[in-house]
């Protein structure tokens, strides 16, 4: 009986842990949050920042992994993996400017 006790802690813990992007009623209103600010005109196409941000990643030697979308800040975060790091790129979704890196 102490073992699931302890499991149940540590699968609360782990879900407690969790990015607030990780839920899937929050991924649903970063992506109608996405969809209207680029029926509005507000929000670029993520085509457009991929197109932007890829091939010179690409040319570094790293691979496209996927993106992530903050509909609070307007960011997009594009993953890459190179030499077997990852590597985030934060994409302004306005304007489809570079506002940050991280990983190498």
């Amino acid at each position: 009986m102490k073992m699931f006790g302890f499991l149940c802690l540590g699968a609360f813990l782990a879900a407690a842990a969790l990015p607030a992007h990780a839920s899937p009623q929050v991924r649903r209103s970063d992506q109608e949050a996405a969809r209207e600010g680029r029926a509005q005109g507000r929000l670029l196409p993520l085509r457009e920042i991929e197109a932007r941000v890829v091939p010179a990643m690409s040319r570094k030697g790293a691979q496209y992994l996927g993106f992530d979308f903050d509909s609070g800040t307007m960011i997009y975060t594009l993953k890459f993996l190179r030499n077997g790091s990852v590597i985030w790129i934060d994409v302004d979704g306005r304007s489809g400017q570079i506002v940050g890196q991280s990983g190498r």
